[in-house]
């Protein structure tokens, strides 16, 4: 394809959004579904309109299927204003098993499909070509847009692991099934042949045809490890000749076998095929520490105002200043703390929501992980509408019931407010509304009635009985723990109770802690008279020593927020 035209100017009803570094104009299209048209999209929008290309009758007749184990089409778009083009159409695989043999499972042992925005954001990055050698560029299709279909499949439909969506569910309750939405990604066709079907076309001998593919594979493979870049799937059908290449390759088989060596030696070729596409290990280490030194100095700035996107905006909820916008891969809903917009990325839940971690809390869904671009968080899922389940003591349990389950905003108020009057906590970062329905009946209706007139920038009320909630809290390291560039935490938290049954402090060391606390708490107009010993976090450095303050004392953190509340004005 060819360079695009200037892109044109937007109209007034579509939005630019920014996913993962890519600027997306997004539109709503004629049967209620999303386009996420891409620079490379937007020279030919009229084009990809759904009507030109997947308007069922023309789709189902001249689309061709292409080779591979998903299902890729090839399709030409209805003629408009005397133009066409070929379209890839393929449905992302994002959340199904890998079909690959044993080598590649062992090779690639932790691989999975990526998600439509960060496929498309690697395309975009190695297209550009910026680390590696500057000479050397790969060439690759252009990704055009991102099609989200209005309508939801059920889970046999989607060809998604029915294992995998059970565990998410078992362990995340609400939060992953928006994999049921289907997304399809729009490339452009590159014209030419693969480097098979050239050397079957010009009657290569049966065995030059078995064995020279596989040699240009590795080439290929070198290529793009040195521009920091794998494909866990790499094949040689992945190899394309474009036309203005193809018309070089002489009729004559033997000498058209060398000829389409040397051009991929010459690196004349192009490489499709994305869909486990991933950085090589060493690269990905560079990107993973630049991200950190990158998220550590915006949050910083966290309160510093940033120039806003118009798919962001800033809110204030209960005090606390928000950046909002709608997470485009999940349909939900996500609301940064602070000023500053360039947090914004971070906090996505493609970022966080399956990455390796662990569960921390055996009562309730609390998860340690370490994010994609190696930020140590700690995640939980709200219990807001749930009925309160107190502590043992028939008294404190009423008391409970009494007030309810804080909402994600008012923890986040809390959090701010409690560190505002010096009592040390955790932080909470974001809160994320999930896009999936909330699966269980909701119990408690109160926090939902009063909130309902805390309105967001979309016109509906924050709180949606609807949908499930996830607050996202920084990982408590210590106060004199340094923000690492990379690796592992140097300290890792420890709630009080585990701290004492591992005999690392007596219990009634810690009760008096709490204690101390809670008066601190009451003196500031707060009552944490439903926190336990699993409330509060301590730091351990090592095995065996917990983490110190500048006066000797054992650093402690309130970490749970939802079952605090504000004492009344003049209480004693």
């Amino acid at each position: 394809m060819t360079t695009p035209d200037p892109v044109p100017a937007a109209p007034p009803s579509d939005q630019f959004v920014e996913v993962l570094g890519v600027l997306y104009l997004h539109q709503r299209t004629a049967d209620g579904g999303d386009l996420y048209l891409t620079r490379f999209g937007m020279a030919y929008a009229d084009l990809l309109r759904v009507e030109n290309w997947y308007e069922p009758e023309w789709f189902q007749s001249r689309r061709q299927r292409l080779l591979g184990t998903s299902a890729v089409f090839r399709v030409p778009t209805r003629e408009v204003a005397g133009r066409s083009i070929d379209l890839v159409v393929k449905n992302c695989r994002v959340g199904e098993d890998i079909p690959v043999d044993t080598q590649l499972l062992r090779e690639f042992v932790n691989a999975e499909f990526n998600s439509p925005w960060e496929e498309f954001s690697l395309v975009m990055e190695m297209r550009e070509g910026r680390h590696g050698p500057p000479a050397l560029k790969i060439e690759a299709q252009e990704p055009l847009a991102i099609y989200v279909p209005p309508e939801r499949m059920q889970e046999w439909q989607t060809g998604r692991s029915e294992d995998r969506i059970n565990r998410i569910r078992r362990q995340h309750p609400g939060l992953d099934l928006d994999i049921l939405k289907q997304y399809k990604l729009i490339y452009g066709w590159i014209h030419g042949l693969n480097v098979v079907e050239t050397l079957v076309e010009r009657g290569a001998p049966a065995d030059m045809v078995r064995e020279l593919p596989w040699r240009l594979n590795d080439r290929v493979l070198a290529d793009l490890a040195a521009k920091g870049f794998t494909v866990a799937d790499m094949k040689p059908v992945h190899i394309i000749l474009p036309e203005r290449v193809l018309a070089e390759v002489p009729a004559e088989p033997i000498a058209a076998a060398a000829a389409v060596a040397d051009m991929v030696e010459q690196r004349r070729y192009a490489m499709i095929d994305y869909e486990l596409l991933l950085r090589t290990p060493e690269y990905q280490s560079q990107v993973h520490l630049h991200r950190r030194i990158c998220y550590f100095d915006e949050l910083h700035h966290r309160f510093d105002a940033s120039p806003l996107p118009p798919h962001l905006a800033q809110v204030e909820v209960l005090g606390v200043p928000f950046v909002h916008g709608q997470v485009e891969s999940t349909g939900g809903r996500l609301w940064v703390v602070g000023r500053n917009a360039r947090l914004f990325d971070f906090f996505l839940p493609e970022r966080w929501r399956r990455t390796p971690g662990s569960r921390l809390s055996p009562r309730h869904d609390v998860h340690y992980t370490l994010t994609k671009d190696q930020i140590h968080l700690v995640w939980k899922t709200s219990m807001v509408g749930e009925r309160p389940v107190g502590p043992g003591d028939a008294a404190l349990a009423e008391r409970a019931h009494a007030r309810g389950y804080n909402s994600p905003f008012e923890e986040a108020a809390l959090a701010a407010a409690l560190a505002a009057a010096g009592i040390p906590t955790t932080f909470v970062r974001a809160i994320y509304r999930t896009g999936s329905r909330k699966l269980e009946p909701v119990e408690d209706h109160r926090r939902y009635d009063s909130h309902r007139a805390i309105i967001g920038p979309d016109g509906r009320p924050v709180l949606a009985d609807n949908h499930n909630y996830v607050v996202i809290q920084g990982y408590f390291n210590g106060s004199l723990s340094p923000a690492a560039p990379g690796g592992s935490p140097p300290t890792r938290p420890l709630d009080l109770e585990a701290a004492v049954a591992r005999g690392l402090m007596g219990r009634g060391q810690a009760e008096d802690t709490v204690a101390a606390i809670r008066a601190r708490m009451a003196a500031a107009g707060f009552d944490g008279g439903l926190l336990d010993l699993r409330d509060f976090l301590v730091s351990l450095a090592g095995e065996e020593r917990l983490l110190r303050g500048p006066d000797g004392a054992i650093e402690v953190r309130v970490c749970d927020f939802k079952l605090i509340g504000r004492l009344p004005a003049g209480s004693p």
